[in-house]
């Protein structure tokens, strides 16, 4: 397992990329925008190989309260079945289930959000995953 990104949400992208970049000196190493889902991502990190921070802007105004623009903490998985089968064999929910083969969310013990993703190619989807519905959030 390799940990990939930290997730903010932000209604200011150009001063929290000031921030990182000019004040912690991280870099601005891509940059999507979503028209269709009304978001940008900006992945800052020291390196293309470092930890990361995801500054997740949505277009439509909101105003967060302190601290609830954390989003959730990404991992990198070999195998994202098996892993969300072990974590289901521990009794945790999955929030987000890996249906497409990519991409699973789950809560840890604190309610932190926990993004993971499989490294490589989405695998195939197969049963049970590809039936399975969307459970709270994440």
């Amino acid at each position: 397992m390799r940990f990939l990104h930290s997730m903010i949400r932000t209604n200011v992208p150009e001063e929290s990329i000031t921030f990182y970049t000019k004040g912690l000196g991280l870099k601005l190493i891509r940059q999507k925008d979503y028209p269709d889902g009304k978001f940008s991502l900006y992945f800052l990190a020291q390196n293309e190989s470092a930890p990361m921070i995801e500054l997740t802007h949505n277009w439509e105004e909101r105003n967060y309260q302190q601290g609830d623009q954390f989003g959730h903490l990404a991992f990198e998985v070999e195998d994202i079945y098996q892993t969300c089968e072990l974590l289901v064999d521990m009794a945790v929910t999955i929030n987000r289930p890996p249906r497409d083969g990519r991409m699973a969310f789950v809560k840890d013990p604190n309610g932190i959000s926990i993004e993971l993703l499989q490294a490589g190619q989405a695998l195939p989807p197969r049963p049970p995953w590809v039936d399975m519905k969307n459970i709270g959030s994440w």
